[in-house]
């Protein structure tokens, strides 16, 4: 019988996501800000020792909200519709094995000082916030970055994309460093792969807004922004 390998929770993501509707499908895809704050036992600045030198960094975290018994050896992603199915080492479902993420986000700065520790400022994250993070690591671009690799059927969902009109006076109604964020979400169309009704009022919490919007003919309309 195996022995169970010990893991440990080292920080968690805060970010605009309070639920997983709206999370950008992958990181980088949103210029979504995040902050990472350290599990007091890790709060330690000399863990984070050069750390500054980097751009990037890769975040291997726990998909705490979608664990499940058992594993599936195929899965159906949304993007295609969420009828057809394929191998869940071929995909980046949560329902897996080992519930476990990676994503690459741009490292902003470093906060050495604050009340909460040391703390990580980062963007482009898909993480629902308060996301146990496992491990963070360097991105090495000489090593890591791959441009002609193949994204099979990923790269071809990845194009489904939409025009996004959201009326300036309800963009501004948002915190200014928050709106590209936002509208990279909706390019992204954030609606469940399978779930397409035209006319349909859609809404997701977002960095404590309610974003309402509808789409039809290609074209995202937002409806309404307002305080949660």
């Amino acid at each position: 019988m195996s022995q169970p390998i010990p893991m440990h929770i080292i920080a968690r993501i805060r970010t605009d996501f309070p639920t997983k509707f709206g999370i950008p499908r992958q990181s980088g895809l949103a210029d979504a800000p995040a902050r990472i704050i350290f599990e007091p036992e890790y709060r330690n600045a000399d863990a984070l020792r050069g750390i500054e030198g980097y751009t990037h960094l890769w975040l291997l975290w726990h998909f705490s909200e979608a664990e499940r018994d058992g594993w599936s050896p195929t899965v159906r992603p949304p993007k295609l519709g969420g009828n057809q199915r394929m191998g869940v080492f071929a995909t980046r479902s949560p329902f897996r094995p080992n519930a476990i993420g990676l994503s690459s986000v741009r490292l902003e700065r470093v906060e050495l000082h604050t009340p909460e520790g040391p703390v990580l400022q980062v963007r482009g994250a898909d993480l629902m916030d308060g996301t146990p993070i496992l491990d963070i690591k360097p991105y090495l671009p000489y090593t890591d970055a791959h441009p002609d690799a193949a994204g099979g059927f990923a790269a071809q969902a990845l194009q489904q994309t939409v025009a996004v009109d959201c009326p300036p006076t309800l963009l501004a109604r948002l915190p200014a460093d928050r709106r590209l964020a936002l509208l990279d979400v909706l390019a992204q169309d954030p609606r469940p792969g399978y779930q397409h009704e035209p006319g349909r009022v859609y809404g997701f919490p977002f960095a404590g807004f309610e974003v309402r919007f509808t789409v039809e003919d290609g074209r995202l309309t937002v409806v309404s922004i307002e305080p949660v």
